[in-house]
């Protein structure tokens, strides 16, 4: 067998992570973005091994060929969806300096996170079982390239501390409450609102949940969230 080859009944090659075999970026083909949204949808739907390449293109309304024009597996095309997913998440924060305002940085970065519950949240779902299992396709990725992006923003925080610019924090546990806090409305739709007795979220719901987060959080960092400063509702 082949040391980037799995059993035979499961098509993963390690060496295809998000920082390997699929290079981000392709996502901005159209046909492209059509075949990983249908992706998304079944992995969701159907999990990894109950998901496959004819379903895909059946969702997605295009050829099977097509979609084996751009990926050679279907271990491939699934960490395309959920390398997609971590690229649209983290993306922002990728210029964040020691020069920049936290309480500007942290408040855009969570309405960023809790405006994709409402426009991704299948693919925060498909990342979410990834996680709870194990992570078997994406590993690799977070021992190295989601180890060193935190360690990044860690330095960063950890220098607005030590400028005074915000109360002294973990950084690691504040990019986890970051994560999880918005990522919830995603993950847990059914149960948020089911709870709050709506049919699916809508703008001003999104707004009113990024509001009350930021507050939370950057008020615990001893931040006070921009749009309250400028006038803005919270």
């Amino acid at each position: 067998m082949s040391p980037t080859r799995l059993q035979a009944d499961n098509d993963f090659d390690p060496s295809e992570t998000p920082t390997g075999t699929y290079k981000a970026g392709k996502i901005r083909d159209r046909n492209l973005s059509n075949i990983v949204a249908a992706a998304a949808e079944e992995f969701v739907q159907h999990g990894y091994k109950g998901t496959s390449i004819q379903a895909i293109a059946n969702r997605g309304g295009v050829p099977k060929a097509n979609i084996h024009y751009y990926f050679k597996s279907k271990s491939n095309l699934y960490v395309a969806v959920l390398d997609d997913l971590v690229r649209l998440w983290n993306d922002f924060l990728n210029s964040m300096s020691e020069d920049d305002d936290p309480a500007e940085v942290l408040d855009l970065f969570i309405r960023k996170k809790v405006e994709m519950s409402y426009s991704h949240p299948r693919a925060s779902k498909l990342f979410a079982m990834e996680i709870i299992q194990g992570a078997p396709h994406l590993k690799e990725y977070l021992r190295t390239d989601m180890r060193q992006w935190v360690r990044d923003k860690t330095r960063v925080i950890n220098a607005w501390i030590e400028q005074g610019k915000m109360s002294k924090v973990d950084p690691v546990h504040l990019i986890f409450l970051i994560w999880s806090s918005t990522q919830h409305y995603a993950d847990f739709d059914v149960q948020v609102l089911t709870i709050m007795n709506c049919g699916e979220y809508e703008q001003e719901m999104i707004d009113e949940i990024a509001d009350f987060l930021s507050g939370v959080i950057l008020r615990g960092c001893g931040l006070e969230p921009p749009r309250q400063v400028s006038g803005g509702q919270q």
